[in-house]
């Protein structure tokens, strides 16, 4: 078995466009994808139609949940012009995506952690524009009752592989479309593979024109966008 995994493309078309034509080099049976699909300032629209013809699983993330239950007053800038540019179609495959999956029966998907799409597991938050691996234990029991040799999650942003003691992985890809204090704009996602009945992990990095990205965030009202995506070194503040 031989997955790719993405995770929070965040609307960045261009940025999606470039993983997914790397993924067609790469000889996998699925693309898995983590959630936080469409909420970003450059093409929501454009994510959603080619997120939905995935041949993999698709969970939601936090921002795809809170487009679809939260008052459009209630939504922070990002969120509402996501929404306002979103169709009934694809509003109606967020509100349907469920919060969690598993594929083939070995890999189990979430976003932040298996209890919560807006909590953190294998990061803590950024001080400094630095993060942390949370304690051990803290991982750990997360991952009770999470009975796969494989748990993916996304949510931070930061690519990350953790092998537990007793065997298990836990991968989060990193994100498509928004990087956040890798000091690289570029994009990133996973290569999850079961090789001779073990488990390996690759994370690949793409490059993309992360200039054109930046322009359309600036023309669509979102300049304060523009750090973050020609350089990666900038933390989430003020981006939602």
């Amino acid at each position: 078995m031989r997955v790719a995994v993405i995770s929070d493309v965040h609307g960045n078309l261009p940025a999606l466009e470039a993983v997914l034509a790397d993924i067609g080099f790469q000889g996998v049976d699925a693309t898995l994808c983590l959630g936080d699909h469409v909420s970003g300032p450059i093409d929501p629209v454009g994510c959603a139609d080619r997120l939905m013809a995935l041949d993999g699983p698709v969970i939601r993330g936090n921002h795809d949940r809170w487009l679809v239950q939260t008052s459009e007053k209630s939504l922070d800038p990002v969120d509402r012009f996501a929404r306002m540019r979103l169709k009934a179609v694809h509003r109606d495959w967020l509100r349907d995506m469920p919060a969690t999956a598993v594929y083939g029966k070995e890999i189990f998907l979430c976003h932040g952690t298996p209890q919560s799409d807006n909590q953190v597991w294998l990061d803590n938050y950024w001080q400094d524009r630095m993060t942390t691996l949370p304690a051990e234990e803290t991982i750990m029991r997360h991952a009770e009752g999470i009975d796969y040799p494989v748990m993916l999650c996304g949510h931070t942003h930061i690519a990350r592989s953790v092998r537990l003691r007793d065997g298990r992985l836990i991968i989060n890809p990193g994100s498509v479309g928004l990087q956040l204090v890798h000091g690289s704009p570029d994009a990133r996602y996973a290569i999850v593979e079961k090789r001779n009945g073990k488990w390996l992990t690759s994370i690949r990095v793409v490059e993309y024109d992360h200039h054109a990205a930046a322009r359309q965030a600036e023309a669509n009202g979102f300049a304060q966008w523009m750090p973050a995506l020609l350089t990666g070194w900038t933390d989430p503040e003020g981006l939602f």
